[in-house]
């Protein structure tokens, strides 16, 4: 299992990569390379969420 840190580092980095590809669809008019890159920061964004709930328990231990 990831640890909260683990998460949040790669909910970043999907982020990241889903505002290249928004992008990158932007710019070559491609709709479905746009919302695919829109769907993966949606994705970064819950895994970023669920390394702060793990590090929220975790310091309340």
């Amino acid at each position: 299992m990831a640890s909260g840190k683990e998460d949040k580092a790669k909910g970043a980095a999907n982020q990241a990569a889903g505002k290249l590809k928004e992008a990158a669809g932007k710019a070559t008019g491609s709709g479905k390379t746009e919302a695919k890159g829109k769907a993966q920061q949606a994705k970064g964004g819950m895994q970023k969420g669920k390394g702060d709930a793990k590090e929220s328990h975790k310091k309340q231990r």
